[in-house]
């Protein structure tokens, strides 16, 4: 079931990861929040509830293994979830990893950035590199692991 005028419906987006009969997992291509990744239901459904248990339980047995990876290679302070589908209401998780130094944290990384220090600046300009290369790391382990083995 699908959507034509779904953004999330159509062919397989840039950064896609891993693709199968159920969902699609993707990287966020965005330098300010490495690591930032997509699980997207396939079938053109906007609530946790339009699935059924079996594939409920799937869906979030993904993004708990995506958020433990996450966690275990880029070591952020913190990990967002989020499935808001205000925008686009289809189903998706958002699994943000986030920094003490990240341009908006505390705040929710669709807030406003914060007007940091310059030193706080500096220093998140430094970690990214790094976090970025950790980040490939990550998208290298992602298709390793949900891989169908061969």
């Amino acid at each position: 079931m699908h959507n034509a005028t779904c953004p999330l419906c159509g062919p397989a987006p840039v950064g896609l990861l891993h693709e199968d009969a159920q969902l699609r997992i993707i990287t966020v291509d965005d330098a300010q929040f490495p690591g930032y990744l997509r699980v997207i239901w396939r079938d053109h459904v906007s609530e946790m509830t339009d699935l059924s248990q079996a594939n409920r339980d799937r869906l979030m047995l993904v993004v708990y293994r995506l958020e433990a990876l996450q966690r275990d290679i880029l070591q952020p302070d913190k990990i967002n979830l989020a499935s808001l589908g205000n925008q686009v209401p289809h189903l998706h998780w958002h699994l943000i990893p986030r920094w003490r130094g990240d341009p908006c944290f505390p705040d929710s990384i669709w807030a406003t950035s914060q007007a940091h220090d310059q030193d706080r600046q500096t220093a998140w300009a430094r970690q990214q590199p790094a976090l970025l290369a950790q980040a490939s790391v990550l998208q290298n382990k992602i298709r390793q692991e949900f891989s169908p083995p061969d």
